[in-house]
């Protein structure tokens, strides 16, 4: 019967539908900002139309200026990760809030949920923390693309833009809804560290959320790593500037790996119902 697959399920589950269809809005609005976010240049400044769209115009704003695009990348992905941080922090609590109380579905509206478990306060904590976290990384990020063969006297910016995009892709998300660890000696925190390691040291995610954390900053910098290989071909073509491939790279792997975890969360989710 329906109420025993119900009760075969020993983990508290996110609304399923929900999370698809903001996943598809997520991963279409990352693709609309990366084509079309550049070309605001010119609708700013159109005098640089005439002399810089000559291939297309779609192709050629994103080729024309790697820094401008970059910070495009940076602010459309800023505004598209903090809104989907904050839905995977709000499953993120209310799984911890379901699980606490012995629930099994997700189905609360997500203001409804932070003014019933959280306060403004609370929120502006953690979105500080996130941020930080995020501008650690970014260092820590331009460090390991200075590793991998990125420029030491020349192209800061792009490099370092690049390693921004990262950040903001791979860690903002996760520092936000699961909020940074802690190291204080307290039994909480250290569930809270184990968690840590077993999702991003051990890529070990069981549900359907954590995958949607794990997965995607995975993909990201699988896609920025293998978006660097085409630069080494003598191409000399505009595409192949330092550091378009990477970014883009990471854009793709990033959509890839949501969908995949949208795919590997649907199939477990379709085999235990059939329990």
């Amino acid at each position: 019967s329906s109420n025993g697959r119900q009760m075969n399920s020993s983990q508290p589950s996110i609304p399923f539908a929900r999370y698809a269809s903001l996943a598809g809005v997520h991963t279409t609005l990352l693709v609309f900002a990366a084509i079309f976010l550049p070309q605001t240049t010119y609708l700013l400044v159109p005098s640089r139309a005439e002399s810089e769209l000559q291939p297309g115009p779609i192709f050629a704003s994103v080729t024309a200026d790697p820094v401008l695009t970059l910070a495009w990348f940076c602010i459309g992905g800023a505004v598209l990760q903090a809104w989907w941080g904050g839905w995977l922090r709000y499953w993120w609590r209310e799984l911890e809030q379901a699980h606490s109380a012995g629930f099994k579905t997700v189905d609360a509206s997500q203001d409804d949920v932070e003014r019933r478990i959280g306060n403004v306060e609370t929120i502006g904590q953690k979105l500080s923390d996130a941020l930080v976290a995020t501008l650690v990384s970014s260092a820590l990020f331009y460090f390991v693309v200075i590793l991998f063969g990125a420029p030491i006297s020349s192209h800061f910016s792009e490099s370092y833009l690049l390693s921004v995009f990262l950040a903001i892709l791979v860690v903002f998300p996760v520092a936000y809804a699961l909020h940074t660890p802690s190291f204080a000696p307290d039994t909480a925190s250290l569930v809270h560290r184990l968690a840590w390691t077993r999702l991003f040291a051990e890529i070990f995610p069981r549900t359907a959320l954590e995958r949607a954390l794990v997965y995607p900053a995975c993909g990201a910098l699988l896609g920025a790593w293998m978006g660097a290989l085409p630069i080494a071909l003598d191409w000399e073509r505009p595409w192949q500037t330092w550091p378009l491939t990477p970014a883009l790279g990471a854009i793709a792997g990033y959509i890839l790996s949501t969908w995949g975890a949208l795919i590997i969360s649907a199939t477990h989710l379709l085999a235990d119902a059939d329990r």
